[in-house]
């Protein structure tokens, strides 16, 4: 396998490329990902003179048999790029790799050892029923919606807002595996309604785009928000 190198409205010298040889390290890479298609590595310069502390852009590519990894990364020349750009790479591989590891190395376990590996596991009794159940009684239970919660229930632990400007669907899949998640949240330019790409096996992509029923909007029961508004 060898490592391609292009410049995007760009030259590429050769000492560059050289260096890209040097600082791409084929047999490291490989250790981490042994299935590795291609390596690709476009150059590309910001002619804006007020973004000069960031006019040097480097896209490394890597493909294989599992998803695509991409790192990308600019700075005030295309050495500094290629460095920082190469220093994701090797964090997205090793995530990657340490995942497979990590399903692979995993093992069952009896269901005598699960309470020593599941915090909070229910247990049982001499009667074979939950211990649980025993304690029911002595713990407060709510309605939350269409929910019946003992004790303070669930908890949401993280909520995040993103201010995101409308994008076509390429650009989502792109942005989807710049960052290295497995699903993306975009407004669609063409409907202006959020959707949601995600990776499916291989090379295959799912969408899923949310519309407003004004139908349903219409006929909901009062009752229905009333509950979880509480």
């Amino acid at each position: 396998m060898d490592i391609v190198v292009k410049g995007r409205k760009t030259e590429v010298p050769e000492r560059f490329r050289k260096h890209v040889a040097e600082k791409l390290n084929l047999e490291k890479i490989q250790k981490l990902d042994g299935k590795v298609i291609s390596l690709d590595v476009e150059v590309s310069k910001e002619p804006n003179p007020r973004q000069a502390d960031r006019c040097d852009r480097v896209e490394i590519t890597l493909r294989s048999r599992g998803p695509v990894i991409r790192a990308e990364a600019a700075a005030s020349d295309p050495y500094a790029a290629l460095d920082l750009a190469a220093e994701k790479l090797d964090a997205r591989l090793r995530k990657q790799h340490d995942k497979r590891f990590s399903r692979r190395g995993a093992r069952r376990i009896s269901a005598a050892e699960v309470p020593d590996h599941v915090p909070g596991v229910a247990t049982l009794n001499g009667a074979g029923e939950s211990s649980a159940a025993e304690e029911r009684g002595t713990v407060p239970t709510k309605k939350i919606g269409s929910l019946e919660v003992q004790g303070d229930g669930p908890l949401i632990v993280r909520e995040k807002t993103h201010v995101a400007a409308p994008m076509t669907l390429d650009q989502a899949l792109y942005e989807m595996e710049l960052v290295g998640h497995d699903f993306y949240l975009f407004i669609d330019s063409e409907t202006k309604e959020p959707s949601v790409v995600y990776r499916r096996h291989a090379y295959d992509y799912g969408v899923i785009h949310l519309s407003t029923d004004t139908m349903v909007t219409q006929t909901q029961s009062p009752e229905a928000g009333g509950t979880l508004g509480g």
